[in-house]
């Protein structure tokens, strides 16, 4: 027969190990209790950094008050605190700590530094911890903190966290999921302390996690983490008792909002807790408001008189218990109940500013219907529903209006009359700053020929060796104003005399062969371009259907089974910069059939409002001549690069030919010089080609032209019109071909979703 086994006292290391084996669970446990300390400390910044999960290092640095010196000796041992001196203080507890065991528990599995400085301190002062005990911060050196310099505030790093307890760290299934886990736990407390700023990255990563603003707000903060889908879709809800002693705030989802996983902050007390029968409670309520399988996104915080809860229920604080607790939580169950039936009489639709999931480039799978280059070889299964008619008899928005006979006919002979490069030019043009119809004014100051002859490619085949002959117009600049005092027109005084300039052609524009750029600023932008490049909108333009123009501004295109409204404006300024920054050098000419006097123009820009123009900037005529002056000094160099040729008279020859039969606004000519001369920096390389490419793109991008009231009348009667056919068949093909869409467009509203096959046909099912 076997003795008793004799009962040991268990040694005080072991015993301090399995109490931290209980506090500190995983890394998780360890910086929240470290976040509660920085946070009763009165910090308003909190900064945590992690390596491997927080397995390899935890770093976290606060500003708040810091610790003594004399109290750094026992800082770690256990039941040390300044939180609490008797036990009847946790009826009245109102910090986060109370217990004294968090840093001793780190210290007996981990090697604990900290490094402090308090308000007072004329220096910081740093410590190395092993079992709750102060340690020399080198060997053979003395168990006292070290001065050294450091902010005020409190720097606590831990390394190695569970080197001495080897099953605990086996464990842990991976790195990647203690690091959602930690960023999780973050993420609630800088929602529910919108105040403190909180960062949370990897070790050596420059983007952070996590990251909030000081003296922020619940809701902005909500926005930020989990987006602005979920935010918008927030109601309010409060509820406040006396009789039971609680009040509660909090932000719940409505009817329209929904997830696959239940969502639930809750904080009692400001303290990070689990309630699984109020979380069951709120369950029941949306069950009759969301699909099945659903479940709602849920912000509670409950405060409850201190005299009526007990905090100090599990090792690792994460539940507490109050009394009434089926009451309150029936009464919380109601008030969600009435909010979310007030909030069900209409549902919201909303325009989404972001393509989904196309934020970042680069991507590897299809999102969106839209691939990268990696994977446009992988072979998938399409499905019926996403599947997407491309024959020939597709129909576009044109379709859907009922032109006369006489209007048919004009659409039938469009093609044709495109042929001719006459009606890709403007007619009549006149530069004017009110909206008096042009076909009053009999002369005009622009008037592009109309022959073939007026635009002149450098690309041309046919060129011949001899020099080109141009035929211009030599106008007398004679002016009259408005009322207001603004430029209307500038005619001529001798529409029949002509003169005949002659131009060389170089030996690249009779040859056909490119100029090839070696300039290092030439260079540095093209790569900024491939830079900010965005493959997945790449891959929408390359493979996109054009469905039709909304506007002058506006157009749909659609892409598989999406269709999105697209800026056109905003691609055409981005296009013609970067055929100006691509073909530099390597311009076609677009030759005015009369040299437009620059003097003439920018007193007409300077007498637009849009100018800017104030009496301290000086006289008008005085700037107006500066520009002019501006302009012959660098013509050399414009007629160089851009094609852009000013005569000894201060007058405007040419202008480059960037996309073919295309030409700009006339009416934005004024401004566009005015803004050469005083918007470029043109002492820098670099800042002036891509100033002056970025004020060419402006002036080229296609803009709904004030001046023109063709377009409401084309609305009416269903003509495609000249600048329908322009942006169809003209910008689109070219958009499609030579523009490489910044990674800025997928949130800046250019490319924005409208509807998807996809998403229809669940719509469709759930009616």
């Amino acid at each position: 027969m076997s003795s008793a086994p004799k009962i040991l006292r268990l040694d005080e290391v072991v015993v301090n190990r399995i109490a931290a084996g209980e506090v500190i669970q995983r890394p998780a446990n360890a910086i929240k209790e470290m976040i509660e300390n920085s946070i009763d400390a009165k910090s308003k910044s909190i900064q945590v950094t992690v390596k491997q999960g927080g397995l390899k290092l935890i770093q976290m640095q606060d500003d708040g008050c810091g610790i003594r010196k004399e109290d750094m000796k026992i800082v770690c041992e256990r039941f040390t605190t300044s939180k609490l001196n008797s036990f009847d203080d946790l009826k009245s507890i109102s910090t986060y700590g109370f217990r004294g065991e968090a840093l001793a528990s780190i210290s007996h599995v981990a090697h604990l530094i900290i490094t402090t400085k308090t308000a007072e301190s004329p220096c910081a002062f740093k410590a190395k911890y092993e079992d709750g005990k102060i340690v020399p911060l080198l060997p053979g050196g003395p168990a006292e903190p070290k001065p050294c310099a450091g902010n005020k505030g409190t720097q606590i790093t831990v390394e190695d966290l569970f080197y001495n307890v080897t099953v605990r760290r086996k464990a842990f299934k991976s790195p990647n999921e203690e690091h959602l886990k930690i960023t999780d736990m973050i993420s609630k407390y800088s929602i529910h302390n919108p105040k403190i700023s909180f960062t949370f990255k990897k070790f050596g990563e420059n983007i952070a996690d996590v990251r909030t603003q000081p003296n922020s707000t619940v809701l902005n903060n909500i926005k930020i983490i989990y987006g602005p889908t979920v935010a918008r879709e927030l109601l309010e809800v409060e509820k406040e008792d006396e009789k039971y002693g609680f009040k509660l705030h909090g932000y719940i989802s409505n009817a329209n909002y929904s997830m696959k996983k239940f969502t639930f902050l809750l904080f009692i007390n400001h303290r990070l807790v689990e309630s699984t029968s109020l979380k069951k409670a709120l369950d029941v309520v949306y069950v009759n408001y969301l699909p099945k399988d659903k479940h709602p996104f849920v912000y509670m915080s409950l405060e409850i008189n201190p005299l009526n809860i007990d905090v100090n229920v599990h090792p690792t604080k994460h539940e507490v218990k109050f009394l009434h607790e089926d009451v309150i939580i029936e009464q919380i169950q109601k008030c969600v109940e009435t909010k979310l039936l007030g909030a069900n009489e209409s549902r919201h639709y909303y325009t989404q500013m972001l393509l989904p999931k196309m934020v970042t480039a680069g991507l590897d799978c299809p999102v969106s219907g839209v691939v990268s280059d990696k994977s446009k070889d992988v072979q998938r299964n399409v499905y019926a529903h996403q599947m997407v008619r491309t024959d020939a008899r597709e129909r576009k928005l044109q379709a859907f209006f009922n032109p006369s006979t006489d209007q048919e006919n004009l659409m039938s002979q469009d093609d044709a009359r495109i042929e001719n490069i006459d009606s890709t030019l403007p007619q009549n043009v006149e530069i004017t700053d009110d909206n008096t119809n042009r076909s009053e004014h009999t002369e005009n100051m622009i008037e592009v020929e109309k022959n073939s002859t007026s635009m002149k490619s450098s690309n041309n085949n046919n060129i011949d060796d001899n020099d080109v002959d141009m035929i211009v117009q030599e106008q007398s600049a004679a002016t009259t104003t408005t009322s207001s005092g603004h430029v209307k027109n500038i005619t001529s005084s001798k529409p029949n005399d002509k003169v005949i300039r002659k131009r060389k052609r170089t030996v690249e524009e009779l040859t056909n062969v490119p100029r090839v750029i070696k300039l290092s600023s030439i260079k540095k932008l093209r790569e900024l371009i491939d830079q900010k490049e965005h493959l997945g909108l790449k891959n929408l333009l390359e493979d996109h259907k054009f469905v039709g123009c909304v506007n002058q501004s506006l157009a749909l295109i659609q892409h598989l089974t999406r269709l999105y409204l697209v800026s056109t404006q905003k691609l055409t300024r981005e296009l013609f910069y970067q055929i100006l920054i691509f073909k530099f050098g390597n311009f076609g000419y677009i030759e005015l059939s009369s040299p437009a006097p620059i003097y003439e123009l920018v007193l007409l820009a300077l007498n637009s409002p849009d100018s800017g123009w104030k009496p301290d900037d000086g006289d008008k005529e005085e700037l107006a001549k500066f520009v002019v002056d501006l302009l012959q000094d660098k013509g050399d160099m414009t007629m160089d690069y851009f094609s852009m040729e000013i005569n000894k008279q201060g007058e405007l020859i040419s202008l480059p030919l960037i996309l073919d039969k295309y030409v700009p606004n006339w009416n934005r000519l004024p401004m566009f010089l005015l803004r050469l001369a005083t918007e470029i920096d043109w002492d820098n390389e670099q800042d002036c080609f891509d100033g002056f490419s970025r004020e060419c793109s402006l002036f080229y991008s296609y803009a709904p032209d004030e001046y023109d009231d063709e377009e409401e009348s084309d609305e009416k009667t269903g003509v495609k019109s000249q600048w329908e056919h322009t942006i169809e068949h003209i910008i689109y093909p070219a958009l499609r071909t030579s523009l490489i869409p910044p990674k800025s467009f997928s949130e800046d509203g250019s490319f924005l979703e409208v509807a998807n096959l996809p998403d229809l046909y669940k719509v469709f099912e759930r009616c």
